[in-house]
């Protein structure tokens, strides 16, 4: 392309990449590992529950703007009729291509593995026996039908909640024809039921047997209509908006806004419907005009209607022999490698007691776990020494999402009952960890703890732990020191054995200020002063980034080289992609690894030649966020490294707190260089790249060459 079609090119704004449909080509992604022959067969059923999973969370949060422009007619404007039709076309391929390896190749693998889940009319005498027995004694005490008539209207029925609708032939008690009925199924009840091993054969034909709960009630719906007969029936399952909406402005308590906000969420807007394939055309209508949804949102699936809940057959089959064959073979986790010389790392290696104390090790420089890769165990090791040493004086520490049973959240208890200064910023709007975290902020307000709800209007999704300890002064007069932690995940302990992720000790006087400055801006609001190293969200953040892209840019445009790799989970922040565009024009070398949604169309010819973009998928959750910035040749570059708690989403950059550090010793920076960054760009086993119409094409190793995972080298290299 000639220079003045190039800047021709430059002057039209380049049209981005559609959000939504960004985030259904991650599912595909994900699916793909479902199909894989090579992947295990649990961990493949695995695969499959994870997207129905995404799915569900889609249409809890994203789908409620299409809908609303649909039922409006909408035909101008970000979300119209047409982008409706768009994505409900799109997710009805994707949910036909999910039912079908579900039928056509995960259940037939698995009857080869004698484990299946038998349906009412592959059930011999004895098996219908017991069944019918089950539905009499643990099922049946539990449903209440509910036949429609003028004072018995449709009832409400929750979010992502399993039911029947059922047409009735007769006449009801009283002699009238009220033909349609409902039966909601609770949540208490299993979705899949192992069948007694006495009904699963003997000896070498013994299999693993059992059947789903709505195959159970299906079975025996005549059974709750007596008198009546049933015509027609299909279960059916009605996903509802679930973002929730609260004032932060306009209330007095926001624990209490959001409790009460909770109770209503189940039973938001309607926004998809979920029913067997074979279900009448009658009653989808019936239950379309119930929930006031378009043809568009129905979908018709050749199965359970709620694939999740089949993830429970990957804990019921525990035989060891099976789950050696069946399962992703077992990793070990190592005691992170910085800390083996501490009196922690000895007792986890060898149970020896060693010298050195965790504080000791970070008088000597900063620590970095690489997680899942290196165990949680090392940041829960930091605070246990911060609880039980006398010289601890404070603890304050960010929560965002942390699970319901923590034992970081117990040693902050731990840490009370000791005299220590607890402060905890728990953010009670972490979507859909809502009720766990005002239950903890309940027990931690009720023990002592100051607990702090973040600054209103922002959520606080930052990770940071700062403890102050006594230490000798100088002359023998005891002065304070801080020591902080800093990670790109969650502090829980559950999701970081496989979202990879880097944690950060350090006791830098510098970087531990800012870390104080900023709880204490948390805490009072007061206005922020100048941070030495932290970028924080929503004051410098995005402002530090747009910075650095124009330093690169400003540096490719002098001729020198220039690079910039960034590591992130989605990439959706107009102004950033746009100077990202921009740099990559004037010749920076731009490379980035975005797991999710990204809006940035790569490689299109005289716009964005100079940027790749490519997804990881793997075993892990691919979750760290590091941001690498380069520019200048030999001893004059200047090189940095940045680790972050926040992708590069507007969310993100101004409605959030967030954080972003250095790393500051060469050889901690080299080694996020070469384990997060250079390792993904070569891995051709997990990734994928992004085409400049959008599509994403799978890597594959040139002919001859070995596969190479970074997930799987990082397990060699650091496995236990």
């Amino acid at each position: 392309m000639s220079a003045a079609n190039l800047a021709a090119a430059a002057e039209v704004a380049l049209p981005l990449l559609d959000r939504d449909h960004s985030i259904l080509a991650f599912n595909w992604r994900v699916f793909d590992w479902a199909c894989r022959a090579e992947v295990p067969l649990l961990e493949r059923l695995r695969y499959l529950c994870i997207v129905s999973s995404n799915l569900d969370e889609f249409f809890e949060v994203r789908s409620e703007p299409h809908l609303m422009a649909c039922q409006r007619k909408d035909t101008q404007g970000l979300y119209t009729v047409a982008s409706f039709t768009r994505l409900s076309t799109a997710i009805h391929e994707l949910v036909d291509r999910q039912y079908a390896l579900y039928n056509d190749e995960l259940m037939p693998a698995f009857r080869k593995e004698g484990i299946e889940i038998v349906s009412h009319g592959d059930r011999n005498p004895a098996q219908r026996r017991w069944v019918k027995q089950y539905f009499e004694q643990d099922v049946q005490p539990l449903l209440i039908p509910v036949g429609l008539d003028p004072s018995h209207p449709f009832p409400q029925v929750a979010n992502k909640s399993l039911n029947f609708i059922v047409r009735l032939g007769g006449k009801d008690a009283f002699g009238r024809e009220n033909d349609i009925a409902i039966v909601k199924v609770p949540r208490a009840l299993p979705r899949l039921i192992p069948m007694p091993d006495k009904l699963c054969g003997q000896g070498s034909r013994k299999r693993r047997l059992f059947v789903s709960l709505s195959s159970v009630i299906r079975a025996h719906l005549e059974d709750l209509f007596p008198g009546r007969e049933v015509r027609h029936f299909s279960q059916f399952r009605v996903t509802r908006h679930s973002d929730l909406a609260v004032d932060e402005e306009d209330v007095k308590n926001l624990r209490t806004a959001l409790r009460q906000g909770l109770e209503h969420r189940h039973y938001g807007q309607a926004v998809r419907l979920e029913v067997s394939a074979g279900c009448p055309q009658d009653l989808a209508d019936f239950l379309l005009g119930q929930f006031d949804l378009p043809e568009g949102a129905l979908y018709r699936v050749h199965g359970p209607v709620n694939l999740v809940r089949l993830g429970q057959l990957v804990d019921l089959i525990n035989d060891p022999r099976l789950e050696k064959r069946l399962r992703f073979p077992s990793y070990r986790a190592s005691y992170p490698s910085q800390l083996a010389g501490t009196a922690q790392g000895a007792v986890a290696a060898s149970g020896a007691v060693g010298a050195m104390s965790i504080f000791e090790r970070l008088e000597r420089g900063d620590v970095l776990i690489h997680q899942p890769y290196e165990r949680f165990d090392g940041v829960l090791d930091f605070l246990r020494e911060a609880v039980n040493d006398p010289q601890v004086l404070a603890i304050r520490q960010t929560v965002y999402r942390t699970g319901a049973n923590s034992a970081l959240m117990d040693l902050l208890r731990e840490a009370v009952r000791r005299g220590k200064e607890v402060t905890v910023v728990l953010e009670l709007k972490a979507r859909f960890d809502e009720e766990v975290n005002i239950d903890w902020a309940e027990r931690l307000e009720f023990i002592g703890v100051q607990v702090l709800y973040g600054v209103v209007g922002l959520k606080t999704h930052a990770k940071a732990m700062l403890v102050t300890r006594r230490v000798p002064g100088a002359h023998g007069t005891p002065t304070l020191k801080r020591y902080a932690h800093l990670s790109t995940g969650n502090y829980n302990p559950a999701t970081a054995r496989f979202y990879t992720d880097w944690s950060h000790l350090t006791a830098d006087p510098q970087i531990t200020a800012d870390v104080e400055q900023v709880f204490i801006h948390l805490a009072g609001q007061n206005r922020l002063p100048k941070l030495h190293q932290l970028w924080m969200a929503p004051f410098h953040l995005h402002k530090k980034l747009l910075e650095k892209i124009e330093t690169l840019k400003a540096a490719a445009a002098a001729g020198q080289p220039a690079r910039l790799v960034a590591k992130m989970n989605a990439l959706t922040d107009e102004p950033l992609i746009r100077a990202l565009i921009e740099a990559g024009r004037q010749g920076v070398k731009i490379d980035l690894i975005v797991r999710g949604a990204c809006m940035l169309p790569a490689r299109v010819p005289g716009q964005t030649d100079n940027i790749r973009v490519r997804s990881i998928i793997g075993r892990f959750l691919e979750h760290a966020r590091v941001f690498y910035f380069r520019h200048g040749d030999g001893a004059q570059a200047e090189e940095s490294l940045y680790l972050a708690s926040a992708d590069w989403m507007n969310r993100n950059m101004l409605r959030r707190v967030e954080l972003a550090w250095p790393v500051l010793d060469p050889a901690l920076r080299q080694r996020v260089i070469d384990e997060t960054l250079t390792a993904a760009l070569k891995d051709n086993d997990g990734a994928w790249e992004l085409m400049p119409d959008g599509r994403y094409e799978r890597l594959q190793p040139a002919s001859g060459a070995p596969a190479l995972s970074v997930q799987r080298a990082l397990m060699g290299r650091y496995g236990a």
